[in-house]
């Protein structure tokens, strides 16, 4: 009986650079823009008008020694909730921007060991395509699954892919939020004797149409408005793309133990900046066991306190021959209850 195999297709795009032109690389293939005749380019770079088509190449590059065959599609582009960073989507998934507008000649490519292959593509943006960036990417995809040493139902695929970033011409609207901004606390029991960690997190939301590379600035204030934290944060994406929502953390170590503080985090990019904002009470355990302790006591002794002048009162009564009052009143003699 064959083993049931998940099928994981890495598609994340780091790109990394590789000379001369810059192409996605994972070592076995690559894949890059044609160079022109100035200088190669890192990355497609396409501006086109609603109805408009646009041309260009791709290369594929086969570095191993034995001739791949490749399936090629374009893609639309996101980033990634875990880290920010730029992704393409899997064939079959739905397509709206560059994924649903690109058009290769072929479906699949074989390239000869330490040969390239240049394939044309079109871009064809529909006439009511929306203004603004609309990125993706061309991919080359090894479709064979790798099982590595089959002791996990496990597959993977391989793919590389170059970057497109397609602007559509019309309003460029750059926006960007900070939301959902939540602050856990984590100290010591006992005051000093160890270190307090406060955990920040946050989404990022790039709610306008640019693609946007943006700067997150964190500030945290005490008690009478004291400075407690200052810091540019560097666990951010490079590039926000239009849409997208990526949620994100940060550690601020040596945190205090006892103060208010409010956290504000600031992020900044070309032409846009939002601010929002979230406090937490330091306080360490041991002070609220106290407090909880204290008060219960107080309670407590309060209570005694009811109940012991009660018993006194009752008992002066009996001593001066006070006798309690009956529930209900009796009629008078001689006068029935009813009058």
């Amino acid at each position: 009986m064959r083993k049931p195999y998940v099928l994981l297709l890495p598609l994340l795009l780091g790109l990394l650079p590789a000379a001369p032109a810059r192409a996605a690389d994972n070592g076995s293939w690559s894949v890059y823009p044609l160079s022109s005749a100035v200088a190669a380019r890192p990355y497609f770079y396409v501006s086109a008008d609603p109805g408009q088509t646009v041309e260009d190449k791709v290369v594929v590059a086969n570095k191993t020694g034995k001739p791949l065959t490749f399936r090629l599609y374009a893609a639309d582009a996101y980033n990634t909730a875990r880290d920010g960073g730029f992704a393409v989507k899997s064939p079959g998934e739905r397509m709206r921007g560059v994924g649903a507008w690109a058009e290769l000649p072929k479906e699949r490519v074989t390239v000869p060991g330490h040969r390239t292959v240049t394939v044309p593509f079109t871009v064809k943006v529909p006439q009511g395509a929306e203004p603004g960036d609309h990125p993706g990417a061309i991919v080359a995809l090894d479709e064979r699954i790798d099982r590595g040493d089959g002791s996990v139902a496990l597959g993977v695929q391989r793919a590389v892919g170059a970057r497109v970033y397609l602007t559509v011409g019309g309003p460029r609207l750059p926006a960007l939020a900070v939301e959902n901004v939540h602050v856990s606390h984590h100290q010591p029991l006992v005051p000093g004797l160890g270190a307090s960690t406060a955990t920040i997190s946050y989404t990022l939301h790039n709610t306008g149409n640019v693609t946007l590379e943006p700067k997150v600035e964190l500030k945290a204030s005490g008690l009478f408005g004291r400075t407690l934290l200052t810091r540019d944060l560097k666990k951010i994406p490079s590039q926000l793309l239009p849409g997208q929502r990526v949620r994100l953390t940060e550690t601020w170590r040596s945190a205090p133990q006892l103060d208010r503080a409010d956290v504000k985090l600031t992020a900044t990019a070309k032409d846009t900046k939002e601010s929002a904002t979230a406090s937490f009470v330091a306080v360490p355990w041991l002070v609220v066991a106290a407090a909880v302790a204290g008060t219960a006591a107080g309670v407590w002794l309060l209570l005694r306190r009811r109940r012991a002048g009660a018993r006194g009162r009752a008992v002066m009564r009996l001593r001066r021959g006070a006798r309690p009052a009956p529930a209900h009143p009796q009629p008078e003699a001689g006068r029935s209850a009813g009058g």
